[in-house]
């Protein structure tokens, strides 16, 4: 993980030691530096940044009003040599406050925060992906009566195959759709459903009971066919 950085003073020592440090550091990247508030708010405008290094005191725009003027901001580290502006800034929801002159030691504890927040909202994103991906997948539309039906995936119990079309069984009326019994196995999760015979896809979670080769699915029994057997035994742990 590479967190992309830059450096904001108006003071060119200052923006050496900054530099120095991070260079330090091998999961920062430090993408520019400036003396000049307005001139670190373009380039923010056009690249991505994780992490700002900001000064409170330069002429023109402090840091903090640099902070207050941007919708958008990265994570924000403040420096300055004066500590009485620590309030304000956490204020602000910054990182971290480092006053100068700060040792090398305490630099790494505030890039720390950093990096523990950015993987926390990465893993956050990652979690949310996952639940978006496991939505979609719930829902299954398919095209019946010059429309597009929306049929919930729970709710189906078993598919049949009619030649070209298919007879997807959810409720109290089965939805036919032109459809392969192919096409329609691959857009279901293979954990929920699976093929017993050559014409019928059944959803796990309604299996009332087996018998011999037959399954109850619903209000129905469906044959168990030879190609089929071993593989739906094995999936229901029956071998």
């Amino acid at each position: 993980m590479r967190i992309r950085c830059i450096a904001v003073d108006d003071e060119e020592l200052a923006l050496d030691l900054l530099e120095d440090n991070i260079l330090k550091v091998p999961f920062l990247e430090l993408r520019g530096r400036f003396r000049d508030a307005f001139e670190a708010m373009e380039f923010l405008k056009n690249e991505q940044v994780d992490l700002m290094f900001l000064d409170i005191q330069m002429p023109d725009l402090t840091g903090i009003q640099m902070i207050r003027s941007l919708k958008e901001l990265p994570h924000v580290i403040l420096t300055t040599a004066f500590e009485k502006y620590a309030v304000e800034g956490f204020d602000l929801h910054v990182v971290d406050y480092l006053v100068k002159p700060f040792s090398f030691e305490r630099f790494l504890k505030a890039v720390n925060r950093v990096r523990d927040l950015v993987e926390l909202s990465g893993k956050a994103m990652q979690s949310e992906n996952r639940d978006n991906q496991d939505s979609a997948q719930e829902i299954l539309f398919v095209k019946a009566d010059y429309k597009y039906v929306r049929i919930t995936m729970s709710e189906i119990e078993y598919i049949e195959s009619l030649k070209d079309y298919v007879k997807i069984y959810c409720g109290e009326r089965p939805v036919i759709t032109q459809m392969s019994m192919k096409a329609v196995e691959e857009r279901l999760p293979a954990a929920q459903f699976i093929r017993v015979h050559r014409s019928f896809i059944i959803n796990r979670a309604h299996i009332k009971y087996i018998q011999r080769n037959v399954v109850k699915v619903g209000n129905r029994e469906i044959p168990i066919g030879d190609l089929y057997r071993d593989q739906f035994f094995d999936s229901v742990n029956l071998q």
